[in-house]
């Protein structure tokens, strides 16, 4: 909130104050008076939350609300743009997106370490394909691109200045800009302990690839953050750039999975796979063993 906003805030508390301290008798008036007045000091006294409070509270606020609306687009170092709309949820990381690039649309649900993707054609009579991302019993780890992530990349670092007050897709908002080198990222929350300690290393885990972070921040004044961009560089690749924008925190629906038996399971069609590449390869085996003996037949009867 910025000091326009507390000074009001003051000024109305100290008027209300003085307001009741009319309603009273005379001995009480004078006492209430003098209490309006310290009422309206200490409103205009008051100063706006720093940065790091501002991104304290509306990491809170966001793990609360558990889901919420997102429309996200990444244009990566060639310059090729994807794009993903529909919901995003955190703790476990979840989403139910529409995946948007050079191919077709295509539908994706993800909750914790199993995706369903949406088939362009039934496959067995099913219409998802189940793949579970977790290997040999550990969790994969990765970056799901929600609100939550983006702040908590944020909790605790001294470097989130405060912009000013800025609208941002007509949305009243307070912007907010960092830039974070790879060892910051690596320190994100330490100093305040405010995530669990699962996901707090899960974090850690998930952005050690980055070299170095810029990323705005727009708080709306509900509390909850309206968008990011961000852009991150690897040891290795050019500058990814990335614009989230989240709504409806709180009343978006839970993302559910797609009905068992309409799920085929990417492990067992890829079984199939290799049970009919062996039946081909013993096939061609015995074909080849019986070419031969018919080679040799004819060798004999050519003497």
């Amino acid at each position: 909130m910025n000091k326009a906003v507390w000074t009001r805030t003051g000024a109305a508390l100290a008027g209300a104050a003085l307001l009741v301290g009319g309603l009273t008798a005379c001995g009480g008036d004078e006492a209430d008076a003098g209490k309006g007045e310290k009422s309206g000091s200490k409103g205009a006294a008051a100063k706006p939350p720093t940065p790091e409070e501002a991104v304290k509270a509306a990491y809170l606020k966001t793990v609360a609300a558990k889901f919420a609306k997102a429309e996200v687009t990444t244009t990566d170092p060639a310059g090729k743009t994807s794009g993903q709309s529909g919901t995003k949820g955190w703790y476990p990381s979840s989403h139910d997106v529409v995946l948007k690039g050079d191919k077709p649309d295509t539908r994706s649900i993800m909750i914790g370490d199993i995706v369903w993707t949406k088939l362009d054609k039934p496959l067995e009579g099913k219409s998802w394909m189940k793949m579970n991302l977790a290997k040999d019993g550990k969790p994969g780890v990765r970056r799901n691109e929600d609100p939550a992530e983006y702040l908590a990349m944020l909790l605790g670092q001294d470097t989130v200045r405060y912009v000013g007050a800025e609208p941002t897709d007509g949305v009243e908002a307070q912007h907010y800009k960092a830039v974070l080198t790879g060892t910051e990222l690596l320190k994100a929350d330490d100093a305040t302990k405010v995530m669990e300690e699962k996901n707090r290393q899960y974090l850690h885990e998930a952005v050690k690839g980055i070299k170095e972070l810029r990323i705005d921040l727009w708080i709306g004044k509900d509390g909850y953050p309206v968008r990011f961009d961000a852009t991150e560089s690897g040891p290795e690749n050019g500058p990814l750039q990335t614009t989230a924008k989240f709504s409806a925190f709180g009343t978006t629906p839970a993302v559910a999975a797609p009905p068992a038996e309409d799920t085929v399971d990417f492990d067992d069609v890829m079984k199939g796979v290799d049970d009919k590449l062996k039946d081909v390869d013993k096939s061609l085996a015995e074909t080849e063993k019986s070419l031969k003996e018919t080679d040799e037949k004819l060798k004999g009867l050519g003497h």
